[in-house]
């Protein structure tokens, strides 16, 4: 299991498409299972437009109903916080070999990202919500900082932290190394 994680605008989906086009993983986007969630969920939609994250039960039943493979999978976006971090672990470290991917990237990249998904047309809804960004990119440092933290002593878990600030091929090939592929 390769678990990506980092802030808003790091990557995350773009690098998980690429080494979808290198290897067969199943692709667990967690940003789109719960857009997708929201669509058909009111109340998961109003949580999700606030900027905030879903309560912890309601999010790990819906990753664990993904995590019912036999594959090698690749997770994105999740866990966030540190409860939802030992619950990966607790529950999924006998069964999945699990190498954390730390995408780092200072605020400031995150931001100009955000923005540039913006101008080019792409993104999420709530991109466009400075406010909604805020509070996400706030989210990360105070939640989700700890839970990378955390996933970084665990003693079973590899742990790759990887700067991802320059060109996405360099960056790529950076990922490729730490994986050791």
């Amino acid at each position: 299991m390769i678990v990506l994680m980092g802030g808003q605008g790091v990557g995350k989906g773009t690098f998980a498409r690429m080494l979808c086009e290198r290897h067969k993983y199943k692709y667990i986007e967690t940003g789109k299972m719960l857009r997708d969630a929201a669509a058909t969920n009111p109340t998961v939609g109003e949580i999700m437009a606030r900027g905030e994250l879903l309560p912890f039960e309601m999010l790990t039943d819906l990753v664990a109903n993904s995590l019912n493979c036999d594959s090698d999978v690749l997770l994105d976006g999740f866990p966030r916080t540190i409860d939802q971090a030992t619950w990966l672990v607790n529950n999924y470290a006998n069964k999945f070999d699990i190498h954390v991917l730390y995408l780092n990237v200072p605020e400031e990249i995150m931001i100009a990202r955000i923005q540039k998904r913006i101008r080019d047309g792409g993104g999420r809804a709530d991109d466009a919500d400075t406010a909604a960004v805020r509070k996400r990119l706030d989210i990360f440092w105070k939640t989700t900082m700890p839970a990378i933290e955390w996933m970084q002593s665990v003693p079973n878990i590899k742990f790759s932290d990887i700067e991802v600030t320059g060109a996405v091929d360099d960056n790529f090939k950076n990922i490729l190394t730490a994986l050791g592929k």
